[in-house]
């Protein structure tokens, strides 16, 4: 019996289980995520509204219609017209446009100013990282409305002045995140062999250290968006963002307050837009970090 079973045991062939591929194991922990789905999809559905608003909504956002103006939603006019007639859906779809152009390309400003102030600040320490850190430091110090709004009040309203501007209170948290992944990475042995091959400062920082903090660096880019559209709702609506009769959401919440009691959809709604695409690309954000996160791909 012992003879036969030992036979058996060696005529086993143990086969290794397949390591899961680090592309797999990170589209497994993103869809394991409900949340990050569900924030993921409901970004690019409010993207794809945005893109084709003037099909899905053919009414001009900017016609007006005296007669029918403050018009409960209704089969032809689902969020109903506000104070000038013009209809409301076709408003908030075109306004959407205008939220994400202003997100988008101000995180991107952003984001490229506050990657290289971090980077060249952590790589090069000494007096420089000093005073760079100490003016991003200063940056900080300030509300992001009121830096906003100090902007605005010197080189007045505009798309792109309201870019610029936001994309200036943004700059201090990404240096300060890169300037932190830096100072952890520029010590690590790739980078001194690196050296050892005759590697310059710029390859080294190009090439072996920025590719290193990528993931970090998209998940702020997902998550300052959200917040660069509320920043810009909210200059909008103390009227320094984008001037009527353009329509963005910070505004139509402005122009629907004098109606709260008689027509409250002129603000619940683009307030609804807001919230939405808000939580869309917070809950977006959450779930890239998930998959970003070092300890995980472990």
């Amino acid at each position: 019996m012992n003879a036969a079973q030992s036979l058996r045991d060696r005529d086993v062939v143990v086969r290794p289980v397949p390591a899961r591929s680090q592309r797999r194991r990170m589209w497994d922990t993103f869809v394991g995520n409900r949340a990050a789905v569900f924030g993921l999809g409901l970004a690019l559905a409010i993207t794809l509204l945005a893109i084709f608003a003037p099909l899905i909504a053919s009414q001009d956002p900017l016609a007006q219609d005296g007669a029918r103006r403050l018009t409960p939603p209704d089969d032809v006019f689902p969020l109903g017209r506000d104070a000038f007639g013009r209809d409301v859906l076709s408003r908030i779809l075109h306004a959407g446009r205008i939220s994400l152009v202003i997100g988008i390309g101000s995180v991107m400003l952003g984001g490229t100013v506050g990657t290289l102030l971090g980077l060249v600040a952590g790589y090069s320490g000494g007096k420089l990282e000093s005073l760079l850190m100490r003016a991003v430091d200063v940056l900080m110090a300030f509300p992001s409305l009121l830096l906003g709004l100090t902007v605005l009040a010197v080189l007045g309203p505009g798309l792109e002045k309201v870019i610029l501007a936001i994309g200036l209170l943004l700059s201090p948290p990404f240096a300060r995140v890169v300037h932190g992944a830096t100072l952890s990475l520029k010590e690590q042995e790739f980078l001194t062999a690196a050296r050892a091959v005759g590697a310059g400062h710029l390859r080294l920082m190009r090439l072996h250290i920025l590719p290193n903090m990528v993931g970090e660096i998209v998940v702020l880019v997902s998550v300052w968006t959200a917040s660069a559209i509320r920043v810009e709702a909210s200059l909008s609506f103390i009227g320094l963002g984008i001037s009527p009769p353009t329509p963005t959401w910070g505004n139509m919440i402005r122009d629907g307050t004098t109606h709260l009691i008689n027509a409250p959809w002129l603000s619940i709604f683009p307030g609804v837009a807001i919230l939405l695409t808000v939580l869309a690309f917070n809950l977006l954000g959450d779930g890239l970090r998930d998959v970003l996160d070092p300890k995980l791909q472990q």
